[in-house]
């Protein structure tokens, strides 16, 4: 079966037919036999070791240009918390690319925010601060749920760095918008059907972070974390056959 991990970033497989695909700074370190020797000098803490826990089946390339497989020739296209960073037109020019490579019969399998999720909970936040000045006080953290991501200015990862490290990844790699990771549109289970029954998918199916169409899907463990709890909890998951 050949699978397709796209943006896979560091939550990568290295199951026989997965294919990890994507363009980030780690990816690429890892493809270079140059910037490989460097890693001790120019990673620390956590980012050196998701680096050392990376495989091998990686393939560097901008998916912006498009996914490098043939037509009808993938099996599973699976992609987590990438839509929401793309523009709406881009993002259905992608969806459509994904089908492009996929067989018929294919599994596109799609995670990202829930739109719905997170605005339930500000809603129901609202409730419990009229009566408790203590959740008032914690209520700006529910709105950052729903807005934060599309806001921010500085990458989430640069900002926990130490000053000169701060700086120099600032200057070299930009802000948050421009490396891809605020949110240009959010989705929720209506929105993201209407548009995959749009573009020609067969069938639509919701699913859960431990239930899918792919056969043995939990033993690929891209929606789980090391203790096999839910990865990113709050999060959408649909699957589109071809």
């Amino acid at each position: 079966m050949k699978f397709l991990n796209l943006g896979c970033g560091t939550k990568t497989c290295d199951r026989p037919g997965v294919v990890n695909i994507d363009l980030s700074i780690l990816l690429r370190i890892k493809r270079s036999a140059l910037l490989s020797k460097l890693v001790p000098i120019i990673l620390n803490g956590e980012r050196l070791k998701k680096f050392n826990a990376l495989p091998e089946n990686i393939l560097v390339h901008d998916l912006s240009t498009g996914i490098p497989f043939d037509d009808n020739s993938v099996d599973v296209v699976y992609h987590s918390h990438i839509l929401e960073h793309l523009d709406r037109d881009i993002a259905r020019g992608f969806l459509l690319e994904v089908k492009r490579v996929l067989r018929p019969g294919g599994i596109h399998r799609i995670v990202l925010p829930d739109f719905e999720f997170v605005c339930k909970r500000y809603i129901a936040h609202i409730d419990a601060s009229d009566s408790n000045s203590g959740e008032a006080a914690k209520h700006d953290s529910f709105v950052g749920e729903v807005i934060e991501q599309s806001v921010r200015r500085e990458a989430a990862g640069t900002s926990h760095q130490r000053p000169l490290r701060r700086f120099i990844e600032n200057i070299l790699l930009g802000d948050a918008r421009k490396r891809g990771e605020t949110h240009q549109w959010m989705y929720d289970r209506v929105s993201l059907r209407s548009i995959l029954e749009e573009l020609g998918y067969s069938e639509v199916v919701l699913q859960h972070f431990d239930s899918s169409l792919v056969v043995g899907w939990n033993g690929y463990g891209l929606d789980v974390d090391e203790n096999s709890d839910e990865y990113k909890p709050g999060s959408l998951y649909v699957e589109a056959v071809k």
